[in-house]
C-alpha cells in the first residue's frame, strides 16, 4: 500500500486529460490532488470521477486556479463561495479535504496524520525591502502579473492577504491540537516557504506563491513530510530533517507526454527508507 501525490494536473490541456484517462488502477493506494487540477467545478468533478475509481482513498486540495471565476464559466461563485462549491463536489465522491479530521494513515510503518491544508499567499514572499503595498508593482517591473490578479476573487475578505490570514489562523489552531507524538504529512499547494520558490525565469512572480506565516510550521508542529506543488518543479528537498515534495505535472511543456501520466506520481509514503 502506497501513499502518491500529484499536483498541477490542469485539465484544462487535452494531453493532460488524455494523461489521466490512462492512468492504471491503484486499487490499495491512496492518492494526493495538492491543487490546480483544473480552472472550473466541471474539471475538478471530471478529475475526482476517474481517480476515486482507481484509487483506495483520494485527498484534495485547492490551488489558486481550482478557485478562478472564468467570465466563460457558467459557475459564477466566489472566493469562499466557490471553495465550498468544490468542497461538495469533492464530498460527493468521498474526497478528503483540508475541512475533513485529518486521517491517519493506514499502511505499514510507523503512524502518520495526513493533515490537507488550504493557506493561500499574502505577498510577503518579496525582499524585506519591498513594502506589501507595493509588491505588485514590484512584480511588474519584469512583465509578470499572476492571472490571480483578475481571476481569483477573495470575497468576503477584503483581499486574498486577509484570506490568507483567516486560512492560517484556523489550520494553526487545528495543527496545535495534534499530539506531539504524532507525526505529520503536510499537504498544501502553495509552498510553506520562501526558500523552496525557485523560478529562474519569473523570480518576482515568488510573491503569488506562499506566505511567511507558514515559514517554521515544519518545526513547530510534528512534521515528517510536506508535500505541495504550483511551482511545476518537480523536486525532493530537505528543511530541518523535513522531507519537501513538489509534485507538480504542470502544462504539457512541462512534462513528456510520451512517458504518460505514472512516472509523474511521487511516493510519499512508504517513502525513503530513512524515513521510518
Amino acid at each position: 500500500m502506497k501513499l502518491y501525490a500529484i499536483s498541477d494536473l490542469h485539465l484544462g490541456y487535452d494531453a493532460n486529460r488524455a494523461a489521466l484517462e490512462s492512468l492504471r488502477p491503484h486499487p490499495h493506494d491512496w492518492l494526493i490532488l495538492a491543487g490546480d487540477t483544473g480552472e472550473t467545478a466541471h474539471q475538478l468533478e471530471y478529475a475526482l470521477s476517474i481517480v476515486t475509481r482507481r484509487f483506495a482513498q483520494v485527498l484534495w486540495v485547492p490551488g489558486n486556479h481550482d478557485l478562478w471565476t472564468l467570465p466563460y464559466d457558467d459557475d459564477p461563485s466566489r472566493g469562499e463561495a466557490r471553495y465550498h462549491r468544490l468542497l461538495s463536489i469533492c464530498r460527493n465522491y468521498g474526497v478528503l479535504t483540508p475541512e475533513d479530521p485529518y486521517v491517519r494513515w493506514p499502511g505499514e510503518g510507523p503512524a502518520y496524520l495526513l493533515a490537507p491544508l488550504f493557506t493561500l499567499y499574502d505577498y510577503s514572499f518579496r525582499p524585506d525591502a519591498v513594502p506589501e503595498a507595493q509588491a505588485i508593482a514590484w512584480a511588474e517591473e519584469t512583465g509578470v502579473v499572476c492571472a490571480d490578479e483578475y481571476l481569483l476573487h477573495p470575497d468576503p475578505y477584503p483581499s486574498r492577504s486577509a484570506w490568507c490570514a483567516a486560512r492560517c489562523h484556523v489550520t494553526e489552531r487545528r495543527l496545535q491540537e495534534v499530539l506531539t507524538t504524532e507525526r505529520l504529512i503536510l499537504i498544501n499547494h502553495f509552498p510553506l516557504r520562501h526558500d523552496l520558490v525557485c523560478l529562474p525565469r519569473i523570480p518576482r512572480f515568488s510573491i503569488w506563491c506562499g506566505t511567511r506565516r507558514t515559514h517554521n510550521w515544519h518545526i513547530r508542529f510534528p512534521v515528517a513530510v510536506v508535500v505541495f506543488g504550483h511551482l511545476h518543479m518537480r523536486a525532493t528537498e530537505y528543511r530541518d530533517g523535513v522531507r519537501f515534495e513538489e509534485v507538480s505535472l504542470g502544462y504539457p511543456r512541462h512534462w513528456r507526454q510520451e512517458r504518460g501520466l505514472a512516472p509523474y506520481l511521487r511516493e510519499i509514503l512508504p517513502g525513503p527508507e530513512h524515513m521510518v
